[in-house]
């Protein structure tokens, strides 16, 4: 892959694909995209969880061990 090139460049290993060599920041747009997806997908599971409420002062109590 020379350094202009942006098209992805496949591997292969017995003439099935194996691995992509991707621009760096190609790269890390991808991996900032996956972390945004499990991001989201985590919030969508907790506004599914029934919130609990107390007290502050339990929590504190909790908290301090009193």
């Amino acid at each position: 892959m020379n350094a202009t090139s942006r098209e992805p460049e496949i591997i292969t290993r017995n003439g099935k694909p194996v691995a992509v060599i991707v621009p760096i920041k190609e790269y890390e747009e991808l991996l900032e995209r996956a972390e945004d997806a499990e991001d989201i997908a985590w919030l969508k599971r907790a506004r599914k969880k029934k919130l609990n409420y107390r007290p502050l002062e339990e929590y504190l109590g909790a908290r301090t061990g009193k």
